[in-house]
């Protein structure tokens, strides 16, 4: 039961339908939200008092009267979204629906508790430059809880960290924390090339490989969605192995260092992910040989994704995203070939925008998060 100074959840509902789909008409809120004209008047008039909503530019109703669809007012509040990473932290400064306004990078000169948390704090205060901030959002790569504990993050060997606490005594500013690539399928949500599409699928290839999915305008979490799970699918049995003994999976055979380590090994010596993508483009039969089996094993994932999911958009993200310039074609047949020829052809969207994604991302969090305090934010 909420109290007089509260807003309900069919508020709050309200509220994102039009950050992520406004300019929005009443008719069509009321029929995304089952909602009576009288009722969706009596949850909207808050937030046109407080100065969070405009009526946009009349339209031609059905019924022949002129219609005022809602909107966002995107300047009425500013957000901090961070992307951790085992090497640095970005962030941006975002407005209500979660567009960058200014940008900032710290490299992180450890992974220990105490000095990642002063570096988020430092590009807190660089990026909010004594303005007022209503949140801010920091995505991770591992499994959080409660948007607030990180219970666990390889890449930084924690385990059972309070961030959001920590973050919060360090800056005064709420805080929400999430796993960073459900926070990159809620940018792509909000604001990707797959902006208004109710089910779709997010595929990360990187220092891992991730797996987010959103279904009727919903990103699908669980208590598992953080362990990396889209990691181990398997995609080839003839591949390598990965960390924990798979063989061919697609952590083995799609992530930047176990591409980068297999012609590192095949050459004898270390090599970077860019000399193996720029040795392939030249036509060096090793580099060749291993992005066109990652091409088909990214095309293989795709298509499981797809049949099983059953979705038939997919996002392709992340810092090893320009693999899909070498590869993109093997990806799309090995697709094909997994799929029944009379199921829908799967569309592929690539994001590759970088870290700048997963940063908004974690903005967008840390606006849905505001969504529940919305009589502090008044």
């Amino acid at each position: 039961m909420t109290t007089a100074n509260e807003v309900s959840d069919s508020a709050r509902e309200l509220a994102r339908e039009v950050i992520i789909h406004g300019p929005i008409s009443r008719a069509e809120l009321g029929r995304r939200l089952g909602l009576s004209p009288a009722s969706l008047t009596r949850l909207s008039k808050p937030f046109l008092d407080w100065g969070l909503f405009v009526e946009a530019a009349e339209l031609q109703g059905a019924t022949g009267r002129p219609a005022k669809p809602l909107d966002v007012r995107a300047d009425a509040r500013r957000f901090i979204g961070i992307k951790v990473t085992g090497d640095s932290a970005l962030g941006v400064l975002t407005d209500l629906r979660a567009s960058a306004l200014g940008r900032a990078e710290r490299s992180l000169p450890g992974h220990d508790v105490d000095t990642v948390v002063s570096v988020v704090a430092a590009l807190v205060d660089e990026l909010r430059d004594g303005a007022r901030i209503s949140g801010v959002g920091i995505s991770i790569g591992g499994n959080v809880t409660g948007e607030r504990v990180v219970t666990r993050a390889p890449f930084l060997g924690w385990r059972d960290v309070p961030l959001a606490d920590l973050v919060e005594a360090a800056v005064d500013v709420p805080v929400t924390v999430e796993n960073d690539v459900a926070a990159l399928t809620t940018a792509e949500q909000w604001f990707g090339a797959v902006r208004g599409t109710p089910s779709f699928a997010v595929v990360t290839i990187g220092a891992g490989v991730g797996y987010g999915l959103v279904m009727h305008d919903r990103v699908v979490t669980t208590p598992d969605s953080g362990l990396g799970l889209g990691g181990h699918l398997p995609l080839d049995p003839n591949g390598p192995m990965c960390l924990d003994g798979h063989p061919g999976c697609s952590t083995a055979m799609l992530s930047i260092p176990s591409i980068s380590a297999q012609f590192g090994i095949a050459l004898g010596r270390e090599v970077e992910y860019e000399d193996v993508l720029e040795s392939a483009a030249a036509g060096h039969p090793l580099a060749v040989a291993i992005t066109s089996a990652a091409g088909r094993a990214l095309g293989r994932m795709m298509a499981t994704i797809a049949n099983i999911a059953m979705v038939d958009t997919i996002v392709l993200s992340g810092e090893g995203i320009a693999l899909w310039n070498i590869v993109g074609d093997v990806a799309m047949a090995a697709l094909a070939t997994d799929r029944d020829a009379e199921a829908a052809p799967v569309e592929v969207y690539i994001d590759d925008a970088g870290f700048d994604s997963w940063a908004r991302g974690a903005a967008a969090v840390a606006i849905q998060a505001a969504l529940g305090r919305l009589r502090l934010l008044a």
